[in-house]
């Protein structure tokens, strides 16, 4: 990729990394219940990873 990034691709790079973090903590209560033992990836909406899913930018 090139060193200077048009700001536009930066942006839409920004957002797809901010996309792909899980769910925060107190997500899981409200969703699943207090007692459940469940992983916050399980409720992330978007699962990609800079190696393995490539995003059309």
């Amino acid at each position: 990729m090139a060193t200077y990034k048009a700001r536009g691709k930066k942006k839409r790079l920004i957002k797809a990394g901010t996309r792909t973090k899980w769910a925060p903590f107190w997500i899981i209560p409200k969703c699943f219940g207090t007692g459940r033992r469940v992983h916050p990836s399980r409720k992330t909406h978007v699962k990609r990873n800079w190696r393995r899913t490539k995003i059309k930018i």
